[in-house]
């Protein structure tokens, strides 16, 4: 079963998410957080909370400033309102009486869980696949606008069949995104997922997370899948492996 929800972004659009219910008995409840461009009906974002809600926990998904169902203009995003808008998304939960206490995230929105988890009080733990040491590391998607847009403010930046809005602010407050000093910060059990192939986000970042990491800290490798887990099978293996590291994390009655 799935609820459709919405909530006031931390820059006043709102935004659209969709909680997939538990089926049968609860085990607890989760957040997820989509990548740089994607949105919450992606293949890693769906099929991993779908498969979680079908082991038992719930988990709310939605889509950043100006994608999928929400309002607003993408280029008014940002690592900082990524980060913020995830705090506003447990705040929700908390507030239906299903409080968030797994963190979850792909690509950049790996890295956005990281940083959003110490600020949502009801967090026991948090789960990347295949995120990005520096968030930084997004602006190879777009640097050949860069110049423009530093010049000029904005400039239209066409990916994955959408036309989106790179304004100057995104691009600085990239740039100025930091995990380095808020990974041994964490002070939550941590599971670092990637794929040793991932041609998009390199093996070498969940290194780096994995190092900057204090214990209790997990890494598991997702041999054979690609960087959007779209291959069959891939995305439910991932919640597969969640779900069961997950375990001792979750709220027992």
């Amino acid at each position: 079963m799935t609820e459709h929800v919405t909530f006031a972004s931390s820059t006043g659009p709102t935004l659209a998410g969709i909680i997939d219910e538990p089926e049968g008995e609860v085990r607890g409840w989760g957040l997820f957080v989509h990548g740089f461009t994607l949105g919450k009906d992606s293949p890693a974002a769906a099929r991993i909370c779908k498969q979680l809600a079908a082991e038992g926990v719930g988990m709310l998904r939605y889509d950043n400033l100006g994608l999928g169902d929400s309002d607003g203009d993408w280029g008014d995003g940002s690592f900082t309102v990524k980060v913020a808008d995830t705090v506003l998304a447990a705040e929700l939960m908390a507030a239906r009486g299903t409080p968030v206490e797994i963190v979850a995230g792909h690509s950049w929105g790996g890295a956005a869980a990281i940083a959003a988890a110490p600020e949502i009080p009801a967090a026991r733990a948090v789960a990347t696949v295949c995120a990005p040491f520096d968030p930084s590391h997004a602006e190879h998607h777009y640097d050949g606008l860069v110049d423009q847009v530093l010049e000029e403010g904005h400039a239209v930046w066409q990916v994955g069949g959408k036309r989106l809005n790179l304004k100057r602010g995104m691009v600085e407050d990239v740039r100025e995104a930091d995990l380095a000093h808020r990974i041994p910060a964490l002070g939550l059990p941590l599971l670092v997922m990637h794929s040793p192939t991932d041609n998009t986000v390199g093996i070498d970042n969940a290194s780096e997370i994995f190092r900057a990491a204090r214990h209790p800290r997990s890494f598991v490798s997702l041999e054979g899948s690609d960087h959007l887990l779209t291959r069959s099978g891939q995305a439910r293996r991932a919640a597969r492996i969640i779900s069961a590291w997950a375990d001792p994390y979750l709220e027992q009655d």
